[in-house]
């Protein structure tokens, strides 16, 4: 019986430290998520300035 007490111990402690795990990496690809929300801001603004800025050289032609 004392056998059965630790394995279920032990059992519990396991999904615990999983749960735990499972809810750091939710935060990180939350996280992550924001970053290449922002990045993808960045490179639109970026790609709007260079055709703003090639549109006189086309008009050129």
């Amino acid at each position: 019986m004392f056998w059965a007490m630790i394995a279920v111990v032990l059992g519990f402690a396991g999904i615990a430290v999983l749960g735990v795990l499972a809810i750091r990496v939710g935060i990180e690809v939350r996280r992550l998520a924001r970053e290449v929300a922002a990045s993808e801001r960045a490179v639109s603004a970026a790609a709007e300035s260079l055709e703003r800025a090639a549109t006189p050289l086309v008009k050129r032609r």
